[in-house]
């Protein structure tokens, strides 16, 4: 059990980094990581759609360009169920949304039918655009990350990390919706 009151070591460094996520040594270890995750997120969004519109006239979100890149991934069609496989969404309307929205810029195109199978694979101009944003991303992101000693390393290191949390969340996830409590 937690006891609310054990101080932490963490709080050596003359800050008090314990609250109501962050009781104890581990707890602030996990809520750390949870909020850089978070920052980590929002600046990773940013970068996705500043670098996006170097590349073309286009307010897409960071998930709309993630999308994109999904589609042309390995220059295979892919169905709504492939693409939120690949990105872990479970949102399918605003997976549409997004290629509606891809769609209606001629970056993506939609082919097939409801019966046979409709899939979705980047047009000539979704091409350009995702070739053009590739070389954008070498000369301003890959170039800064080369730039600092030994980060390629701490870079496969931190994708373990990350998808070890990955399966940690889902799983807990899961475990959370079993024990949900009942509206009244």
């Amino acid at each position: 059990m937690i006891q609310k009151d054990k101080r932490s070591s963490k709080a050596t460094d003359g800050i008090d980094r314990r609250w109501h996520l962050a009781r104890n040594d581990v707890e602030i270890d996990v809520t750390e990581i949870e909020y850089a995750l978070m920052r980590a997120n929002q600046a990773f969004e940013r970068w996705q759609t500043e670098c996006l519109e170097t590349v073309i006239d286009l307010a897409a979100s960071g998930q709309e360009n993630a999308m994109l890149h999904i589609i042309r991934m390995h220059e295979r069609p892919k169905t709504i169920k492939d693409l939120a496989r690949l990105a872990n969404r479970e949102d399918i309307p605003n997976i549409q949304y997004s290629l509606r929205k891809l769609i209606a810029a001629g970056l993506v195109v939609r082919e097939g039918s409801g019966r046979a199978g409709v899939t979705y694979s980047v047009t000539e101009r979704g091409r350009e655009v995702t070739d053009r944003y590739a070389e954008v991303r070498g000369a301003l992101l890959v170039e800064s990350i080369e730039a600092v000693p030994d980060f390629p390393q701490k870079l496969e290191e931190a994708t373990r990390t990350l998808e070890l949390l990955t399966g940690i969340y889902e799983q807990m996830a899961r475990v959370a919706a079993t024990h949900r409590r009942s509206s009244r």
